[in-house]
């Protein structure tokens, strides 16, 4: 990028950010009017056509309301956290193409802010960062329910960062490189069939899934948004939060599903590669663009659908997912990826026999991730403590526990069903 002009580089800059931030827009106002239909409500309809303006009027309000900071702050930290979490977002996306090269006014427009040889690792330790200001925003509220939203984002980062790092370390193993342009590339070629795409996703499938699910924790959404918990810690780890810093958590929030979409669309489907028909400059370059929102919008919807449709994991329930299932799952198949590279590192890529096997081994350890998620939890006596009542009496209670034989009833206890409600 050096033998272009600033002014290019300006552009690019000014080009990329302003496409994810559209993004995060449509997707707040996009998830509002989804999740409605979902429960039979309209959702935003007032302002604009479809109540697309929505969202902007919200952030409008939000950045002109009224900021109260708690007294028992720790302030410099309080007031930083927020700016970690919205700057994170940003670095991330730093190395992610939206399109390809395109040609204007005498100019080549390369449209990503920075192809680094390293991108794939500036990917996992950027996103990384926004475990910070979850925990810092806890830390520094001095109070016991943001700190214990803080608290549980740093043991849910291990369980699944640990996962979604080793299935990022399958993509560069087998694609060759940490440039996340011959990611992208190594993708535009020939698949393993005839008319299928050369998408990781199907040869690297276990690695995959692996990282589908732990970019839905890392973003911090349903069914895995335990940091914030609403009805278990009040409102989480920003519940001391107000007004534009609120407001900037709310961003990150949003923005980091538009990141990771972005991120698993790179590394697995593609990214902005896709049939270009023999068009000439500056088509192809737009193509890309097109291609790449298209696979991004995707991925927005899946997790506008988990949103709508899943509950929220119990804590040690995600414990359990990470540390039993991704990580094993996503270790094993690192290897079995190295070790077919290997058998063909005299060659300059993996051959055709190489890669329909190495598919087999993905449908094998897909097929015992899938039994191994179903099979039942042991339990200490045999009993499954979260569907029975415990017991507050003698055997006076028994009619109230066991249910009146004369009509059928049966009392629930007040904190067993918020217990189910939460």
């Amino acid at each position: 990028m050096g033998e272009h002009p600033f002014w290019v580089l300006v552009v690019q800059v000014v080009v990329v950010f302003a496409y994810y931030l559209l993004l995060t827009a449509l997707l707040i106002w996009a998830e509002r009017r989804v999740v409605a239909r979902m429960q039979s409500r309209l959702g935003p309809n007032r302002v604009g056509p479809f109540g697309i303006l929505q969202t902007l009027v919200d952030g409008v309000k939000m950045f002109f309301k009224e900021d109260v900071t708690p007294a028992m702050v720790n302030k410099p930290v309080y007031n930083i956290a927020p700016i970690i979490a919205v700057v994170s977002g940003f670095l991330t996306i730093a190395v992610v193409p939206i399109g390809g090269e395109v040609t204007l006014f005498g100019e080549t427009f390369t449209l990503v802010v920075s192809d680094l040889s390293v991108g794939a690792l500036w990917i996992l330790a950027m996103a990384s960062l926004h475990v910070y200001a979850v925990f810092l925003a806890g830390w520094a509220s001095n109070s016991p329910y943001p700190l214990m939203g803080g608290i549980r984002s740093s043991a849910q980062m291990v369980s699944y960062e640990i996962a979604q790092g080793l299935a990022v370390a399958s993509v560069f193993i087998y694609t060759g490189s940490l440039r996340v342009s011959d990611i992208v590339e190594a993708q535009s070629g020939p698949g393993l069939i005839d008319g299928v795409p050369a998408w990781n996703a199907i040869t690297l499938l276990p690695a995959f899934l692996v990282f589908v699910v732990g970019m839905v924790a890392e973003a911090g959404r349903p069914p895995f948004d335990l940091p914030e918990a609403e009805g278990e810690l009040v409102g989480g780890f920003n519940t001391e939060y107000s007004g534009l810093r609120f407001g900037m958590f709310m961003l990150a929030e949003f923005m980091s599903v538009v990141t990771m979409s972005a991120i698993v669309v790179t590394l697995f489907l593609g990214g902005p590669a896709g049939p270009t028909f023999g068009l000439p400059d500056p088509f192809p370059g737009l193509l890309g663009v097109v291609w790449f929102t298209l696979k991004v919008a995707a991925f927005i919807f899946f997790f506008i659908l988990l949103r709508g449709a899943l509950p929220r994991y119990r804590y040690d329930g995600l414990m359990n997912l990470g540390w039993k299932i991704l990580i094993p799952v996503a270790l094993v198949w690192t290897m079995v990826t190295a070790g077919f590279v290997l058998l063909e590192q005299e060659q300059p890529g993996l051959g055709v026999p190489a890669r329909l096997a190495l598919a087999g081994a993905a449908a094998v350890i897909l097929l015992w991730l899938l039994a191994t998620s179903r099979r039942p939890r042991d339990r200490d006596d045999g009993t499954d403590h979260h569907d029975v009542a415990p017991d507050r009496g003698g055997a006076g209670d028994a009619g109230v526990r066991d249910g009146d034989a004369t009509t059928g009833a049966t009392e629930t206890p007040d904190d067993e069903s918020q217990e189910v409600t939460s």
